[in-house]
């Protein structure tokens, strides 16, 4: 088989003003050619992949094209969009003929000259390729489905758990664009758009009506007939024309089928739509105090206005200020993204103390910096090798360790996962285990700290990925929209 193999991925947070670049792409990994499956071949969606291959036995003529990771960030540029558009039509031009297309993106980003990026790279690949060569793509399931997307793919598969599992979703995509290729099966695609926005803190899939949604899903695919069933809360802070959530069914030659399975779970979601409103968070006043007063073992805060995995900046001074406020005393970690006092810090040199205002510099709107007095503990920071969300390494950029009293502060140029894996801190020696307060950017994220964490805190931070939506300048999601409206009724 003749397979051509594209992944482009950024999940875009509409409320954030950074701007992502290719820039940004080359911090988590932005490959062309051979160094794709070299560099991918055990992680994310292209190794599911071509483990696939393997488990098939595919006589596989692998033709790849580019792979790009922006994480979650700001919109792109009109530049990285024609970047991508353009390595993606000339790969395919020059990979043809082709048995087939697999193409991994995420499925919720927005460029500042295009609200639907997958589903415009998409027709542009479909244009290359013409309309019977089988394109089949593996989704993020925060992804936002488009009339686009559905009308140029052959079939879909979106991850099936939160924290998510990349591997797992390439693999399944792969085998179904085999069966594709092979003719085994005839695929059907069905999918409801639903009118609903909800925030994050219900997003686990291992609890909750999150839970209840997609053990539903997965006993759909139980029937032989079903392929696969695709559920997308879409990500929360994507303000575009057809933004919502959805779910799409991809059936062997049974539409009738498609249409039901996917209206039963629209519809399913719709009558418990309430229950995806339920907050967890708390003030980050209480939430510092109880994490100050908690017994042993490693407390997270989990700074839900400033989550680096939803795009927003990481450079939110929210809880730093209420940890000075109220002088704890608490071995504590946290990050925060700011190149001025990097710059100032490696100046100085290790052993320095430097005075300086610290963080609230991107997104400005919603914090301002805070000054402090800190000791320069340690330099390093640039490229680290770990896997994580999917992705084999990432780069922070030049970094420094600030001691503020009990606070380690780990400065960075560039977000890179935040703190998010404990590799951030590890790099520079410090072990978390020995911390009594973590900060995490990120509501969701915590699977990195699951042998270390007694108890997980989530902060009613603001910022541009805080759960209360109802407090952003909403433009371009169509209305009505659950809960920005009124929308006493609905029908799958």
């Amino acid at each position: 088989m003749r397979i051509a193999i594209a992944s482009v991925g950024q999940e875009t947070c509409s409320f954030t003003p950074v701007r992502t670049t290719l820039a940004t792409f080359r911090q988590y990994g932005l490959y062309e050619g051979d160094e794709i499956l070299q560099r991918m071949r055990e992680t994310g969606p292209i190794g599911g992949f071509l483990a696939a291959v393997q488990a098939e036995a595919i006589e596989l003529v692998p033709l790849p094209i580019i792979r790009g990771w922006g994480s979650a960030n700001g919109m792109l540029t009109a530049e990285t969009l024609a970047f991508f558009e353009d390595k993606i039509v000339t790969g395919l031009q020059q990979a043809l003929p082709l048995d087939g297309f697999f193409f991994d993106l995420h499925g919720a980003a927005a460029a500042e000259n295009e609200p639907d990026v997958e589903g415009y790279l998409l027709a542009a690949a479909r244009r290359v390729i013409g309309p019977t060569v089988p394109m089949v793509a593996s989704l993020d399931h925060h992804a936002n489905i488009t009339q686009l997307m559905i009308d140029m793919l052959d079939g879909l598969v979106g991850h099936r758990t939160q924290p998510h599992d990349p591997f797992d979703t390439g693999k399944l995509a792969g085998h179904l664009l085999f069966s594709l290729v092979r003719k085994d099966v005839t695929p059907t695609m069905a999918w409801r758009k639903i009118p609903m926005l909800a925030h994050q803190e219900q997003f686990l899939t291992s609890r909750g009506p999150m839970k209840e949604w997609f053990d539903c899903a997965r006993a759909m695919e139980t029937d032989p007939a079903v392929l696969a069933v695709s559920l997308f809360p879409m990500q929360p802070w994507l303000d575009v024309p057809e933004g919502g959530w959805a779910t799409v069914v991809v059936t062997n030659n049974d539409q009738p089928l498609a249409e039901k399975l996917a209206a039963e779970l629209a519809q399913m979601l719709w009558d418990m739509r309430e229950r995806f409103w339920v907050y967890e968070s708390i003030p980050v006043e209480e939430a510092v105090r109880k994490a100050e007063k908690a017994g042993q073992g490693l407390i997270i805060l989990s700074d839900t206005g400033d989550s680096v995995f939803g795009g927003a900046s990481g450079d939110s001074t929210c809880i730093l200020k209420e940890l000075l406020r109220q002088q704890i005393s608490s071995p504590t970690l946290m990050t925060m993204v700011d190149a001025e006092v990097v710059d100032l810090a490696i100046r100085a040199g290790i052993g320095s103390m430097i005075t300086a205002p610290l963080g609230g510099k991107l997104a400005s709107e919603f914090n301002q910096p805070v000054t402090v007095t800190a000791k320069v503990a340690a330099i390093g920071g640039g490229r680290i090798d770990v896997t994580i969300v999917g992705v084999e390494s990432f780069d922070m950029g030049r970094a420094v360790v600030l001691d503020v009293g009990p606070i380690k502060i780990v400065v960075s140029e560039r977000e890179g996962v935040g703190g998010n894996h404990p590799i951030v801190y590890r790099h520079f020696g410090i072990e978390p285990a020995q911390a009594k307060i973590a900060v995490l950017k990120t509501a969701s994220n915590f699977q990195y700290y699951t042998d270390l964490t007694s108890e997980i805190i989530r902060v009613d931070s603001p910022g541009p990925t805080m759960s209360h939506l109802e407090k952003f300048a909403w433009q371009h999601v169509p209305r009505p929209i659950y809960p920005l409206d009124e929308l006493a009724s609905w029908q799958a």
